[in-house]
Formats: structure tokens, C-alpha cells, sequence
């Protein structure tokens, strides 16, 4: 038998004991899970951001379990088991890659990306954003929104008018701000969903570009921190133009 198939049967058969025989996973149910496997989830993310592939590799087993797990629970109610589960996607896979087991044709992709959101609506689905989670990230779900209205063509030109729209919001956002009205709040987050729309045409993704950012960040703080107490100083007790000059030295040792 294929080595995958053989270790995915030793997961499902540790599932079925730790089910019958362990008092912790005896307990556990789709909402006692939930919360769990949105904390591994997160710690995958962590483990691909900072390149920690071993982590990675574990972190990728944990999420395994959690799927399976809930696939246990769903046999146990009636409700579904592994096999529909599996079963059901590899439907869904060939149903939305006519390129693969149809004779549909495609250049790039784009049009892959495109077809993929037509025949969803195919299947019933009422609007384009029906699969945006209510529960994203704010960040990831603009980007999530916006790749899928680009998939029937709601998209702007190019990255100049992209890049034209956060200027446009920025200006709005400067009025609000110097008027102080009540709407700065609502401007700010034009402005910042306007740059993931153009983060898009960079082929950048925002919430890998932000997490980069602030590891840099609490990198660097870490750092100025060791160096102010290497010299003596508690930081607490120093002005910004000190701190600042202490940001310098480890932006120098980078």
C-alpha cells in the first residue's frame, strides 16, 4: 500500500482509540475545538513567516488531527465522515478545474482564477463573496474580497489607477482629519483597503507583507533594548532622542 495512504490510516485508527479511551478527547466537540484550531492555525502562519519549515512540518500534523478530528465527530452524529469529507472535495477539485478533467482551455492563471469564481456561482452560490468568512482577519478578508470581485471583472485597469485610488483616499482622509469630523475612522479604512487593492498589483500579499514588518520591528526593539542595558541605562528613563539614537545603532548592525 502507498506510504501515505498507510500513515494517514495509522491517524484515523489513533483517532478512533484516543475517542473510546482518552477522557480529554472523550469531551472535546466542534465548539470545544473550534478556538484550538484557530490557535494552530495561527501558529502554522507563525512557522511559515519566519521560515521554521520543522516547525512547519509539525504545526502542519496538528492541523491534520484537528481535521480528522472533526471528521470523527461528524461520523459519531450522523452528520458526515471522513470519507464524504474527502470524498466531497475531490468533487469539488474536479468540478472547478474543467482546464484539467474537461476540455476547457486557459491561457494563465488569471483565467484559472476567474473560471473558478463562475462556476461557483454555478453551484448555487447567490453572490461572488458568499465564501468570505465573516470571522477573517480584517486585512486577509480585503484581500479575499477583492481577488474574488476581480474574478468576474470588477477590478481596475491597471496599478495606476490602483495607485490613483489610495491617493484619492489619502486626500479624503487629510480633509476628514482636518475637519475633524466624524467620519476619520471610515476614511482610514478606505485608504488602507484601497493599498491592499494595489498591494494586488504588486503581486504582494499585505498580511505577509505586515507580519514581516512587525518581526522586523520586534527584532530591532529587542535589540536597542540589549544595547541600552549593555550601556546601563533602563529605558524607561530615557527621552525619545536617546531611544532614537539607540534605533540608529541597530539599524547600523543590520
Amino acid at each position: 500500500m502507498d506510504e501515505r495512504l498507510l500513515a494517514f490510516e495509522r491517524l484515523l485508527k489513533i483517532m478512533d482509540e484516543l475517542r473510546e479511551q482518552c477522557p480529554w478527547d472523550q469531551k472535546q466537540t466542534f465548539e470545544s475545538l473550534r478556538n484550538l484550531t484557530i490557535e494552530e492555525t495561527y501558529e502554522m502562519a507563525d512557522a511559515i513567516t519566519s521560515k521554521d519549515y520543522q516547525s512547519l512540518k509539525g504545526e502542519l500534523g496538528d492541523l491534520f488531527l484537528h481535521l480528522v478530528f472533526y471528521s470523527k465527530i461528524g461520523h459519531e452524529q450522523g452528520l458526515f465522515d471522513v470519507t464524504s469529507v474527502l470524498n466531497q472535495i475531490c468533487d469539488k477539485l474536479i468540478f472547478r478545474h474543467p482546464h484539467i478533467y474537461a476540455d476547457t482551455v486557459v491561457k494563465d492563471e488569471e483565467e484559472v482564477k476567474a473560471n473558478w469564481e463562475k462556476l461557483k456561482l454555478k453551484e448555487g452560490k447567490k453572490s461572488v463573496l458568499e465564501g468570505v468568512p465573516s470571522s477573517l482577519p480584517a486585512l486577509v478578508k480585503a484581500m479575499r474580497i477583492q481577488e474574488k470581485v476581480k474574478g468576474i471583472g470588477f477590478e481596475f485597469a491597471d496599478a495606476e489607477d490602483a495607485w490613483a485610488k489610495v491617493q484619492e483616499e489619502l486626500n479624503e482622509l487629510r480633509h476628514e482629519i482636518a475637519f475633524q469630523t466624524d467620519h476619520i475612522e471610515a476614511e482610514f479604512g478606505d485608504v488602507m483597503f484601497s493599498l491592499v487593492n494595489y498591494a494586488r498589483f504588486l503581486n504582494i500579499s499585505t498580511e505577509n507583507a505586515l507580519a514581516q514588518t512587525n518581526q522586523k520591528f520586534i527584532n530591532r526593539f529587542k535589540r536597542m533594548e540589549e544595547l541600552i542595558a549593555i550601556e546601563g541605562f533602563d529605558i524607561k528613563n530615557l527621552d525619545l532622542d536617546t531611544m532614537d539614537k539607540f534605533w540608529g545603532l541597530v539599524k547600523a548592525e543590520e
